[in-house]
């Protein structure tokens, strides 16, 4: 049985002291990606460097955050997550450290990558430890502990632009990446006092790790990210080697024992399957309305950082109304469905922006936006905690993030077709028509799944 090795945790109750690192270690990863939106323009003024070139931090930390979530979630699974949440969040510190001081724009986007890996473990160790507590008390875990989790990466998410604004406001846009120095501390503190210390497993018992599928994994990510941050001609070759390690890794995985994805298991699953699609989707919408809408709102319509970050706070209202309000309803179809037509109504009313929109134009669509925002990532991750297998829990909340990274990424890559010098009215407009046919995709791939509502609780004594 794990301790903690302070006091005993209370029988048959899940244990609140773990509520403080889950959900500082999980908001890392949002709270770089949300102060981010707002730094790119005056990042890319320090360096003079233009969107396209900008688009890679925020493809970087994606992309290391893409390939480091399933690959740590797995080793979370198999060996508990104190280390692993400890090491990580360490490497945060180092990464915002870097960061702050680098001199130019290529030893940034290596902070980012550096931040993407450190950023890896807080979520999937979150996620185990709900499921470890439900199997310890052989009681699910309260509704809210779950709802807590998706709140906090919502809040994060939202204020993250506003928090931004002031940062740089107060100390320039290094100030976003110091930010990462205290959160480091706070996580390792408490996570070194609280996170339950899982005994290693035997040396006859102990799991081999599956480095070759976790290699191959890794090349079919970074080959396909690569290419979607820059689907040029000549870069034909890197799709081709996307098709090679997906071809290498399903007869890796088909014939290994332990398998770091299982395949067979995975593919008996649909519903999660389709749940990992609409986390892609999803999330592409919410990215690019964030980098891509933000940067235009300094570029297009000549707010400032601070200002920016400040129109966003609406957004903020509502997706924390939304999310707590919901939060206790065991209902995913609902939620989704509200979310995909949200989505819709939110890009629809970027159309008609111009250079000299109204203020109350921006207020709405941040009201708008705010109700997916607070429901779709509620509902995903509702979603993977009921459908995957309780063993893989860690791997599985992984991958949901691995998808929606894909998300981000392909968002990024948008923003940066669309905005290729600066975040124009022209380049917003065309923006949208893209993000309008995801959201459809959306909204029907989720009106065509009938599992969602057979959705139940999983067994907690699994």
């Amino acid at each position: 049985m794990p301790t903690t090795g302070t006091r005993p945790r209370t029988p048959m109750a899940f244990d609140r002291r773990l509520l403080a690192p889950m959900i500082l270690g999980s908001v890392l990863n949002p709270v770089n990606s949300s102060v981010l939106s707002v730094s790119l323009v005056p990042i890319g003024a320090a360096f003079g460097a233009p969107p396209s070139r900008t688009a890679w931090l925020i493809s970087a930390l994606y992309l290391a955050t893409a390939i480091g979530q399933p690959v740590v979630g797995r080793l979370i699974d198999l060996y508990g997550p104190r280390r692993l949440y400890l090491t990580s969040t360490a490497l945060t510190g180092i990464a915002g450290l870097l960061g702050t001081f680098a001199p130019s724009l290529g030893v940034l986007i290596a902070a980012r990558v550096l931040l993407g890996f450190g950023t890896c473990a807080g979520y999937p160790a979150s996620m185990y430890l709900i499921r470890s507590e439900a199997r310890r008390t052989g009681a699910e875990s309260p509704a809210g502990v779950l709802t807590a989790l998706a709140v906090a990466n919502q809040t994060i998410a939202v204020i993250g632009p506003s928090l931004g604004g002031l940062l740089i406001g107060a100390g320039g846009w290094r100030s976003t990446l110091a930010l990462n120095l205290p959160l480091s501390a706070a996580c390792l503190l408490l996570g070194s006092r609280r996170l339950p210390t899982t005994r290693p497993p035997a040396a006859s018992g102990r799991p081999r790790l599956d480095l070759p599928g976790m290699g191959l994994f890794a090349a079919m990510l970074l080959t396909l990210l690569l290419f979607l941050m820059s689907p040029r001609v000549h870069n034909w070759y890197l799709p081709l080697m996307t098709v090679l390690a997906a071809a290498a890794l399903v007869a890796r995985e088909l014939r290994t024992e332990g398998p770091f994805i299982d395949l067979r298991v995975l593919g008996g699953n649909p519903p999660l399957l389709l749940t990992y699609i609409r986390s892609l989707l999803a999330y592409t919408v919410s990215y690019a309305f964030v980098y891509g809408y933000t940067q235009w709102l300094e570029d297009g319509r000549g707010l400032s950082a601070s200002r920016t970050g400040l129109a966003q706070l609406p957004l903020f209202a509502v997706a924390i109304a939304v999310s707590t309000t919901t939060g206790r309803s065991r209902q995913v179809r609902g939620k989704l469905m509200a979310g995909a037509v949200g989505q819709l109504a939110a890009c629809a009313l970027l159309l008609p922006l111009g250079p000299h929109s109204g203020v109350w134009l921006l207020v709405a669509i941040a009201l708008v936006m705010g109700v997916p925002q607070g429901l779709n990532s509620l509902a995903l991750q509702n979603s993977v905690y009921r459908q995957a297998e309780p063993e893989r829990m860690g791997s599985s909340a992984g991958l949901l993030r691995t998808f929606g990274y894909l998300g981000a990424i392909i968002a990024s890559a948008a923003n940066g077709a669309f905005f290729p010098h600066r975040a124009d009215t022209a380049g917003l407009h065309h923006l949208v028509w893209f993000l309008l046919a995801i959201a459809a995709l959306f909204l029907a791939v989720t009106a065509a799944d009938r599992s969602l509502g057979r959705t139940r609780e999983p067994d907690p004594v699994r």
